[in-house]
């Protein structure tokens, strides 16, 4: 895996700012992944946020660990891009075919990871959904409804901080 970009340590100050790691699940942000899961057809949907070792899931459908190592993450490789990253066929890709996550439970095959950007333009992490079965293609229309549920999730991230900000003014 490539260098961390270096604005990383910008980038992890930002994320904890929202206050949001290692809180208990959320009504708003379950019904984000429900969403996700069921409009795009998978049994795996994930917020994920990424911080120094780690993706913790703000919210998951259909997995049930709440962390992963970053080391092995797909959603690290997500968040360096711009736009929704996807992998066809995990078990036919060089980057994670070997993966404990695809090789094991599991057992990756398709992923799709819409960047959650914050308004300086920051990637903290994402919404991605996941599939133990190879897909063709995303399309057009999947992808664009994957973007614009990251765009509601930052949304609520973004009411969820202002609220905790307001709740305790310093």
């Amino acid at each position: 895996m490539a260098l961390e970009p270096a604005d990383e340590p910008a980038r992890i100050a930002e994320l904890k700012g929202y206050g949001v790691l290692d809180t208990p699940n959320e009504a708003e942000f379950d019904a984000i992944v429900r969403e996700a899961a069921a409009a795009l057809g998978v049994p795996i949907a994930l917020i994920s946020l990424i911080d120094e070792n780690r993706q913790w899931f703000k919210a998951r459908v259909g997995l049930e660990p709440r962390e992963t190592p970053r080391s092995i993450s797909f959603c690290t490789h997500a968040i360096r891009g711009p736009d929704v990253f996807v992998v066809n066929d995990a078990k036919s890709d060089p980057r994670f075919s070997e993966n404990p996550l695809v090789t094991g439970d599991p057992n990756i095959r398709f992923y799709a990871g819409a960047p959650l950007r914050t308004p300086s333009g920051r990637r903290i992490g994402t919404l991605c959904v996941i599939d133990s079965t190879a897909r063709p293609q995303l399309t057009e229309r999947d992808t664009a409804r994957l973007a614009l549920l990251a765009e509601k999730t930052m949304e609520a991230l973004e009411r969820r901080r202002q609220r905790l900000a307001s709740s305790n003014p310093a």
